[in-house]
C-alpha cells in the first residue's frame, strides 16, 4: 500500500487511479477514526487522473475526520484533469493544495 508515516504525526500517501484510489481513501479514513489522533495527511495525487462522485464523498468524509481530530488534509501534485473537477464541484475551496510532496510535508510539520 502507497500510504507511509512520514512521522510521528504525518501520513504520506502516494495515491493512483482506481480501484488503488478507493481502497487508499477508506484505510487512512479508517485509520483517524480508530486512532482519533491529529493526524496530518499528505495525498501526493500525481497518480490520479481522474476523480468519480464516490472518491471525491471520499476526500470529503477524510477531510471531515481529520479535522474533527484536529488535523489537516494538503492534497499536492494535483493534474490539471483533477483540478478541473475541483474547480468545478467548488471543492477547491475547502482543501489545501501545494505545488509538490516536500512543500506538503512542510506545511503539514507547521500545521498550516
Amino acid at each position: 500500500m502507497p500510504l507511509s508515516d512520514w512521522s510521528e504525526n504525518v501520513i504520506l500517501g502516494e495515491m493512483a487511479d482506481e480501484p488503488q484510489l478507493r481502497e487508499d481513501l477508506d484505510a487512512l479514513f479508517a485509520r483517524v477514526e480508530k486512532e482519533k489522533s491529529a493526524f496530518h495527511i499528505v495525498l501526493d495525487m500525481r497518480g490520479v487522473t481522474y476523480l468519480n462522485s464516490s472518491n471525491l464523498a471520499q476526500l470529503l468524509q477524510l477531510r471531515k475526520g481529520v479535522i474533527a481530530h484536529g488535523g489537516s488534509l494538503h492534497l499536492c501534485g494535483v493534474k490539471d484533469s483533477v483540478w478541473s473537477v475541483l474547480l468545478m464541484t467548488g471543492l477547491d475551496r475547502l482543501f489545501k493544495f501545494t505545488d509538490d510532496v516536500p512543500t506538503a510535508l512542510a506545511a503539514a510539520q507547521l500545521g498550516l
